[in-house]
């Protein structure tokens, strides 16, 4: 009984911990426990493995605030890119998705979040004032920063982060242009097609004033 007592409780555990990830309801959290309890246990263990590692090695870049293992991270010390350009997004998973059409060649910035203000969310609980440092910092220097393009989510709240950006950056002289509607209102970047994003890119369009 004890045995069995154990085990219970530990599929619980494993339940309970898994629910709580993003998109992950009871029913898929119970699915993957049970999966990883049949599966192979060097499997589960390189799992746990990823994992660990994820949290011990993983960094944020401290110019673009993207996830990485070196600081500053590849895209931004790659001599190949466009260092004239920043895409900003809301979470890494956006680099990921945009890095995956291949059209893109230049630099990132991460905000990590929007403006959402029913959430309690502001500017300052996003990386917006590191970006406008940047691309002010930028300006008298020998690579200087010439379009920023607001790669926010086509949502009310992501609509309204990218023209809050656009009234911080367009002082500092800098082009603003936001990414093409061929992204559907409403959708996310990290659930589109490469197509799709690889057409809000290319048809990037200028904001109000730029």
């Amino acid at each position: 009984m004890g045995k069995s007592s154990n085990q219970t409780s530990a599929m619980s555990r494993a339940i309970e911990r898994l629910s709580r990830l993003p998109g992950i309801g009871k029913r898929s959290a119970e699915r993957i426990a049970f999966y990883l309890l049949k599966a192979d246990p060097q499997e589960a263990q390189q799992l746990a493995g990823a994992i660990n590692d994820l949290r011990t090695q993983s960094i944020q870049c401290s110019r673009c605030w993207n996830i990485a293992e070196s600081d500053p991270c590849p895209v931004c010390t790659d001599p190949q890119r466009d260092h004239a350009t920043i895409l900003v997004v809301e979470q890494p998973g956006d680099v990921a998705s945009l890095e995956a059409t291949g059209i893109y060649r230049g630099l990132y910035h991460v905000l990590w979040g929007r403006l959402a203000a029913l959430e309690g969310i502001g500017p300052g609980d996003l990386t917006i004032g590191a970006l406008v440092d940047r691309v002010r910092e930028a300006r008298s220097s020998s690579s200087p920063i010439h379009e920023v393009i607001l790669g926010t989510n086509p949502t009310l709240e992501g609509d309204g982060t990218a023209l809050y950006l656009a009234q911080k950056l367009e002082p500092l002289g800098v082009r603003v242009s936001r990414l093409a509607r061929g992204v559907p209102t409403g959708s996310t970047l990290e659930t589109v097609s490469k197509a799709v994003l690889a057409d809000a890119v290319a048809g990037r369009q200028g904001m109000t004033g730029t």
